[in-house]
């Protein structure tokens, strides 16, 4: 990449949106509870713009009915790539920011850190896999919605953390409709945690565990993601998922 490139880059609007968070206190975070808030990553107007493309049927590769499935009620679709600009853009901005809590969960774990530095080496590498399938999601929930307890891991190679932006207004456009986390414990009660998402905010959460201390060193909690009912309203969110689909 160019110097200039490089300099456009660091000093966009999405970059800075993500620089602006505590990344020491959003690191501490998601390493106790498997996720953590982000600061405000879309502007108002930029996430009317994205819930409106949910009509576009040109731009999604597949369309998923939640409750024919039974992964709960609603309906998402999985964007076409190449995306459009803001999902892009803010994925590549958020990649740098994620990486280095990827490589100490991989490390703690003894895992393989097979993720290079650039972000687009990575989706190569998961393509070279035959994980060439585009993963952005925009799920759309009405009352009465909601989504089940999962995990979105689509392959072999699985990015260990992922973001999703709320892109309507809590308590105005919808009441409900919290972000669940369910972390399995070793030899224990499983916990809980519910998050209602600020407009425009980002989350940050696990993919599929992450590391808990053990008497033997490091073991790996299992983490399943969901939504609550929504009890009125509509919510639309942007999921970004880091690595791509078999």
């Amino acid at each position: 990449m160019s110097t200039t490139k490089t300099i456009r880059k660091k000093t966009d609007r999405w970059h800075r949106r993500v620089e602006a968070g505590d990344w020491n206190t959003i690191t501490a975070e998601v390493n106790e509870y498997g996720g953590a808030l982000l600061p405000q990553l879309l502007a108002p107007e930029e996430t009317v713009e994205i819930r409106e493309l949910y009509e576009q049927d040109g731009l999604f590769r597949s369309t998923v009915d939640m409750g024919r499935h039974r992964f709960g009620e609603g309906q998402y679709r999985y964007f076409n790539a190449p995306y459009p600009e803001s999902v892009e853009r803010l994925k590549q901005a958020l990649y740098p920011r994620l990486l280095p809590i990827a490589r100490d969960w991989w490390t703690k774990l003894g895992r393989p850190a097979p993720c290079p530095d650039s972000f687009d080496e990575w989706l190569q590498m998961c393509h070279d896999a035959g994980q060439t399938k585009s993963t952005a999601i925009l799920l759309r929930y009405r009352e009465k919605d909601w989504n089940a307890l999962h995990r979105d891991l689509y392959g072999d190679l699985v990015f260990p953390l992922q973001v999703v932006i709320n892109l309507n207004v809590p308590d105005v456009d919808h009441t409900g409709g919290e972000f669940l986390l369910l972390e399995q414990r070793p030899r224990a009660q499983s916990r809980g945690t519910s998050t209602l998402l600020p407009h425009g905010h980002g989350y940050l959460f696990t993919t599929r565990d992450r590391p808990v201390r053990s008497a033997r060193g490091w073991s790996a909690a299992p983490v399943r993601h969901g939504v609550s009912a929504i009890r009125s309203g509509e919510r639309h969110t942007l999921a970004l998922v880091f690595h791509d689909a078999a």
